[in-house]
């Protein structure tokens, strides 16, 4: 199967781009003028809805931020996979290369929100699925030479560099010894080496966030945003994945019996648990920054760290 691409609908991006302009008085009603509608979810750049002349629902992507290659990598990830007809990931059906505000079009996935999923277990299982199927596309073109967007090596920098000089920097914080306590502790394992060892690279999201992720109709799990995408590791991936912060929603008794679908076995064990805590004390350095308005984020997450270094680790 070829990607089914279809002219770039250059006239209704140009009045698009206009109407973001504050050429319209009326935002809403311009674009509805335009047959679009802005959808939520898009963190970093925003979405649209348009309904095509041919009645087809297309999701245009117009990109506020472009570093990092974010065009490149989601269009390089949806064209790779879209031979594979998944049915999980949107079909890429242009791009527009303007040098502002560029913009992807591509298929509407249809779902709920699978952190919402009433049976977790089941649900993040599907996740796991489409993931092993991400992982299985043979990995060519330009995602086979980049590194998705934040790696294990990528996190070490934090907690080797930036987040010690800022605890060294604020002395009189009485929560620096407990996080320099941590930090030390992390650094007498050997736990660096794991993260930074080669391990056969697999197809990346890049992004561990759950709220990308839908159940769809037939329980499948369907997900979207591919602008960090680049190739990773499994161990790596499913420690991301666990310990994102959209990850404490769900309870360790699920995590865990998930482990074998996310595809951390006893070969790969050490490597997995090595970076799962790589992952939570970079989750805990950033939050760290913000203690002041995230509280209680900053607390779970200083709780959970200790608990990982800890003889209590269900995943040990």
């Amino acid at each position: 199967m070829s990607v089914p691409l279809i002219d770039v609908p250059a006239d209704l991006l140009a009045e698009l781009r206009r109407v973001r302009a504050g050429a319209d008085n009326d935002h809403d009603a311009a674009l509805s003028a335009l047959g679009l509608r802005s959808l939520t979810g898009g963190m970093q750049n925003d979405l649209y809805l348009w309904t095509s002349p041919h009645g087809d629902d297309v999701v245009i992507k117009l990109y506020v931020k472009t570093d990092r290659q974010r065009v490149e990598r989601e269009w390089a990830a949806l064209t790779l996979l879209a031979p594979h007809q998944l049915n999980t990931v949107p079909v890429p059906l242009w791009r527009d290369e303007a040098p502002v505000e560029p913009a992807i079009g591509m298929t509407r996935l249809h779902g709920q929100p699978l952190i919402e999923a009433a049976d977790q277990l089941t649900a993040l299982r599907a996740l796991a699925h489409t993931t092993t199927q991400l992982q299985s596309v043979p990995l060519t073109g330009p995602l086979a030479a980049l590194p998705r967007i934040d790696t294990g090596e990528h996190y070490m920098v934090r907690l080797t560099q930036a987040w010690p000089e800022l605890l060294a920097s604020q002395p009189s914080d009485p929560l620096t010894p407990a996080m320099q306590h941590l930090l030390a502790a992390w650094q007498r394992s050997d736990e660096a080496e794991l993260v930074a060892a080669p391990a056969p690279p697999v197809l990346s999201r890049g992004d561990a966030n759950l709220l990308n992720w839908m159940t769809t109709n037939d329980g499948a799990a369907a997900c979207v945003d591919f602008e960090y995408a680049g190739y990773s590791n499994v161990a790596f991936d499913a420690a991301d994945l666990i310990e994102h912060i959209s990850g404490r929603a769900v309870p360790d008794s699920i995590w865990t019996q998930l482990l074998p679908d996310l595809g951390v076995t006893g070969a790969n064990r050490q490597e997995f648990a090595a970076n799962q805590r790589t992952c939570a004390l970079r989750w805990l350095a950033v939050l760290w920054k913000q203690r002041d308005r995230r509280r209680d984020e900053f607390t779970v997450q200083h709780e959970r760290v200790e608990m990982l270094f800890s003889s209590t680790n269900p995943y040990a």
